[in-house]
């Protein structure tokens, strides 16, 4: 929030509020609670140390993260009961005991135990009379075994671990639990036969929604040619309306060169297939077969627009700022300085060690973006790296010492790289916000 410093670099969990001087340790709601005066069990911030208008400044922001984080709290379980009632699994007679494994007599645990009090001789005689969850410490452990028994599964087949923070995973376990002890997975002719029919049927089937809105307002159709792991040419057909995008095709081109017939007779049989009434504009990048493709198409569909691509769009413009000298000399030396830092194992622990862990290069989506996008990453840590280059660390280095080394160290320190990409990204945000926000 801006309230707070470290007391001690070394403790992360000590900070010092400076509106009144007071260390703290917590977590970062608690200290939010303590600027905005909200909580129970939290001290107020008085402020001594500025004035009230800056006070009442982060109170008010503190209160509108408190509140915004309550607020998706609440949308959360909401949206998780929605997700259980959902999920309907019919049941075999009205019992609803489970059986607790790995006791040589089974206990039942039933409905009633759910809501049973364990016996706590250290309970007062209010706190014994409230209503809570019984065997809450039970109940905890079995949710912690089925947790272990998932995780492993994760584990070893290397799932993503964020293929679980989805609705369908949650889903599934609602599922499961609600058929209980006893079940059966389904095999691996299941999921690739029947199972996966119904499922493509039910997909079609929450499409018609989105059929509705493209016939009420149209769509827009995009299509792309991309190349697989196997080097093979395949070219996506895919819709986009206000309900979202959806895919219509795709096809393997390995074998067939991409011309601008090849490509309008593609575009074209997808418009037939949506209905030349419903479709507004074609999606594609600003290549020259797809452009030649735009004139035939405009011959023989004049209502239908041909929309170069935003994206690609942008990605030349800063491919042609890119070669202009001024910062084309600017993007080379950092090139070299990023490959001669990534390119030797002890540099790049030396450069680690100073930036605590961070990259300097950053990926984007297009080569020229990730230029600069690693422009904006050196500038943002150009103190670590500054203190690196002129740091005993790096000189003791043996790849620095190198003829290579020596030409990347020199262009750096005296070539005012910094103060280049500053200039580099300044250029970049403009497009970017001119081309987004007009």
């Amino acid at each position: 929030m801006g309230v707070w410093v470290l007391v001690d670099i070394n403790n992360k969990d000590k900070v010092k509020c400076i509106l009144c001087d007071k260390q703290m340790c917590g977590g970062v709601y608690r200290l939010k609670q303590y600027i905005a005066q909200e909580g129970k069990n939290v001290k107020k911030c008085q402020g001594m140390k500025t004035t009230k208008e800056k006070l009442l400044e982060a109170q008010e922001k503190c209160k509108k993260a408190l509140d915004e984080a309550k607020r998706k709290r609440e949308e959360k379980t909401v949206r998780e009961l929605e997700l259980r009632e959902e999920v309907h699994v019919s049941r075999v007679g009205g019992s609803e005991e489970v059986t607790c494994v790995g006791s040589l007599e089974p206990h039942k645990l039933g409905p009633v135990d759910k809501w049973t009090k364990a016996i706590d001789p250290t309970a007062t005689k209010s706190e014994s009379l409230t209503q809570q969850r019984l065997n809450k410490e039970l109940w905890k452990e079995r949710l912690h075994e089925v947790h272990k028994y998932i995780a492993r599964w994760v584990f070893n087949h290397a799932i993503s671990f964020n293929a679980c923070d989805n609705d369908e995973f949650k889903q599934m376990c609602e599922a499961i639990g609600q058929f209980g002890p006893g079940i059966e997975p389904p095999t691996m002719f299941d999921l690739r036969g029947g199972l996966l029919e119904e499922e493509y049927a039910r997909t079609k089937s929450l499409l018609q929604e989105c059929e509705a809105e493209k016939m009420k307002n149209g769509c827009s159709i995009m299509t792309d040619a991309w190349s697989d792991k196997k080097r093979r040419s395949i070219m996506n057909v895919c819709t986009n309306c206000a309900d979202g995008t959806s895919f219509i095709s795709s096809k393997e081109m390995s074998d067939v060169s991409h011309t601008s017939e090849v490509i309008f007779e593609l575009v074209d049989k997808a418009i037939e297939d949506i209905g030349p009434d419903d479709v507004v504009q074609v999606v594609t990048d600003n290549a020259s077969n797809n452009m030649g493709a735009k004139k035939l198409l405009h011959v023989k569909r004049p209502h239908i627009f041909w929309t170069s691509c935003a994206a690609h769009t942008i990605n030349l413009m800063l491919q042609g700022i890119g070669n202009m000298p001024r910062f084309k000399k600017m993007i080379d030396q950092a090139k070299a300085f990023t490959i001669f830092v990534y390119g030797h194992t002890r540099t790049l622990e030396c450069m680690r060690y100073f930036t605590e862990g961070k990259e300097i290069v950053r990926p984007g989506v297009t080569r020229f973006a990730s230029n600069y996008l690693t422009l904006d990453s050196i500038q943002e840590k150009k103190d670590q790296l500054r203190k690196m280059v002129v740091h005993s660390r790096w000189d003791s280095l043996k790849d620095v010492k190198s003829k290579k080394g020596k030409k990347c160290h020199n262009n750096y320190i005296e070539s005012n790289l910094l103060e280049g990409c500053k200039v580099d990204i300044g250029s970049f945000c403009a497009i970017v916000q001119s081309s987004l926000f007009g």
